[in-house]
């Protein structure tokens, strides 16, 4: 819970205060003082009877009601000072630096569990332990900084590493990007990133709301509740950027199936910030390029002007946003020619637009009315401009700074001379906007903003047979289901599927041919991976065939039958659904077959999946041209290929017990799609 006097306290109290301002609770103190904090200002040691200019009690029993207490003592002194605070005094919000709680073991997480326990019952914000603190506009209680100029409509941030925090504020400032609310939460053992989307939601307010989320997680612990209120604030209008570190596989699980190969946290951690329209990046410098862009009006379409005093910068922008799907158009025709003549001799207009190093601040100007006003091939603008240290640079970031703030067009600022044109780049920044030093980086992130989509609109499933599902699921263990009983599930799903039978006997074997018609596939019953072992047969024509397939299938160690089916031809397809733990089921999607496991081309999504969603899936798809048809080669009903995503993400959702699913592959055409081999596994 977030109280108010977490974000506006009307008296602090520093826990461990200190004349030393170089440990925690001599420098947030001091931070506080320098920062003009209105309200009542106490402190704690009791060695000590002042503390820079504060009166000092020798402990927490002797102080007056407090509304927030921050706490930099060691772990072995928390828990009796938190409950002193929280019972005596009417704390109602903590801020622990303390490390020595979870992060050492189970000792310190009893520790921690405990603290949190206290705050919880008192009614207070707990955050921490093991964080560097708070900024709100109306006071500055961390003890690390740079701390930055509070901005009322700047960054809203949390993150859960205190250092983490420091190092995005170091790159971030000296870009000119402005923050309101900082939240380093540490070990989070009350308040969570989630928390803090909570309140940024339920608190939102259009007009005075920052519109601008960065957050730095190392886990998510409900992504449920994540996901309601990232989506919820990226529908009023927020943009979010997340970094999510601890992302790699450590190491091959043994999984007994495609999907459990393919699917993993970070896959539906990808699918849970698709799904709320959240940017992930990868590193402090990405976030903070997105977040610069966030402030800059938002690009409408992908066609990019990049106008520049400087050929090379040009040349390298343009390939890293041409590599990543962007477009940098040629301009020609008898208004480029006419913008031509206003600049020098030797310029070039074609795009990039290099107006050359003696290039001016007037002709920057013209060019960039001729990008808003003339060029309608053109959706923004990216100015490179710096200098080589002869001449000042002023006039033309004043141009700059008057152009981005008239023009509907967003203008993109890449200012790389830091160091020779240090106080012209200051002096854009007091104007109220950021900058972006590499050119390649900034390309990069801006084509990744692009293509992140709105969030999904909210899922309408289709109507399913539910009891005969439950009724299956109901019935059986755990463990893998028998081929009929999944394609029982399947027809109560709706999902179309082979005529298929499993057989114990030559005679079934043979009547199913009979009725079913050649050719006919057969595959062993039992083991999982059937192909590996020979398990499979195709165009079976005769009868004789199905006696001599029966028996040599049949020899295979683990068989316990064997399945008859329908020979089908088509493009294959494959999806799947994996359960990943708190998140709910991932829904795959990819070309089937082999080439599931060669190319592993796969998109997936957080069920319950919308038709929207699966339709950008299924178009994510670098196989999509094939699925489509190409080269005079027939298709895939795509119509056909989202209603059973749908039909699956409804299935996993009856039953939650589905831990893995196979479908593979679908064969289908433009006519049919239909499911040829499946493989489901249940985990009660």
């Amino acid at each position: 819970m977030i109280t108010k006097e977490l974000l506006d306290p009307q008296s602090i109290v520093i826990i461990g205060a200190s004349n030393d301002t170089s440990k925690p609770g001599g420098k947030v103190l001091q931070n506080i003082i320098k920062h003009d904090y209105k309200g009542r200002l106490y402190a704690v040691n009791p060695k000590e009877n002042e503390v820079q200019g504060v009166q000092c009690y020798a402990a927490a029993e002797q102080l007056p009601n407090v509304d927030l207490a921050i706490i930099a003592v060691a772990a072995q002194y928390v828990e009796d000072t938190m409950r002193v605070l929280a019972e005596q005094k009417n704390c109602k919000a903590f801020i622990l630096f303390s490390a020595g709680f979870s992060e050492i073991g189970e000792k310190g997480r009893a520790l921690e569990e405990r603290c949190a326990a206290i705050a919880t019952q008192a009614g207070a914000s707990l955050i921490g332990p093991n964080c560097i603190g708070v900024i709100t506009g109306n006071y500055k209680g961390v003890f690390a900084g740079p701390i930055p100029e509070y901005d009322p409509m700047g960054c809203d941030c949390v993150s859960a590493s205190g250092a983490t925090m420091v190092y995005i504020l170091e790159v971030a400032i000296p870009r000119g990007l402005k923050f309101r609310n900082i939240y380093s939460i540490g070990n989070s053992a009350q308040i969570g990133v989630e928390d803090i989307l909570e309140y940024w939601d339920n608190t939102f307010d259009p007009k005075t709301s920052s519109k601008i989320k960065l957050l730095y997680m190392e886990q998510i612990a409900d992504p449920k509740k994540f996901l309601k209120h990232a989506r919820s604030l990226t529908l009023k209008g927020c943009r979010i950027a997340a970094i999510k570190a601890g992302s790699t596989e450590a190491g091959s699980r043994a999984v007994s199936s495609h999907t459990g190969a393919l699917a993993g946290s970070n896959s539906a951690i990808n699918a849970l910030f698709r799904k709320a329209g959240i940017i992930r990046c990868y590193s402090r410098v990405e976030l903070v390029y997105v977040a610069a862009i966030f402030t800059i009006t938002k690009l409408v379409g992908n066609r990019i002007a990049i106008i520049t005093h400087a050929g090379g910068p040009g040349v390298m922008l343009t390939d890293v946003l041409t590599r990543n799907g962007m477009s940098v158009p040629q301009i020609k025709g008898a208004k480029a020619d006419e913008l031509l003549s206003k600049l020098h001799i030797g310029s070039s207009v074609a795009n990039p637009i290099d107006f050359l190093a003696t290039g001016t601040a007037e002709q920057l100007g013209i060019i960039l009315d001729y990008v808003e006003n003339e060029f309608d091939e053109i959706d923004g603008a990216v100015v490179v401009f710096g200098t080589t240290g002869m001449w000042r640079v002023d006039d033309v970031y004043e141009v700059l700074h008057r152009k981005m703030r008239n023009s509907k067009k967003p203008i993109f600022p890449i200012l790389p001379s830091v160091m020779q044109a240090k106080e012209e780049v200051s002096h854009f920044h007091s104007m109220g906007h950021v900058n972006f030093l590499d050119e390649t980086s900034f390309g990069y992130v801006l084509s990744r903003v692009i293509r992140t989509a709105e969030p999904y609109p909210d899922a309408v499933l289709p109507v399913i047979n539910k009891t005969k599902i439950r009724a299956v699921i109901d019935s059986s263990q755990q463990g893998y289901l028998s081929a009929d009983k999944v394609f029982e599930l399947f027809d109560a799903a709706g999902i179309n599927r082979v005529k298929q039978n499993t057989v114990n006997t030559k005679q079934e074997a043979l009547l199913f041919a009979d009725t079913a018609g050649f050719p006919i596939v057969m595959k062993v019953s039992g083991p999982v991976h059937k192909s590996d072992i020979g398990g499979v047969v195709l165009n079976v024509n005769s009868k004789n065939e199905v006696e001599l397939h029966f028996d040599n299938l049949m020899k295979i160690e683990g068989a316990d039958g064997v399945i008859m089916q329908q020979q089908l031809r088509g493009v294959e397809i494959y999806m799947g659904a994996k359960k990943e733990e708190d998140f709910g089921h991932q829904i795959l999607i990819g070309l089937g077959g082999i080439f599931v496991e060669v190319f592993k081309d796969i998109a997936s999504g957080l069920s319950p999946l919308s038709k929207e969603e699966a339709n950008a899936m299924l178009k994510h798809l670098k196989s999509y041209p094939i699925i489509k048809g190409i080269r005079g080669k027939e298709g895939v009903n795509e119509m056909l290929i989202v209603d059973t995503m749908l039909r699956l993400s409804t299935l996993v959702e009856i039953a939650p017990e589905i831990s893995e699913m196979d479908i593979n592959p679908l064969l289908g055409n433009s006519k049919q799609l239909v499911a040829v081999d499946a493989r489901i596994c249940l985990d009660f």
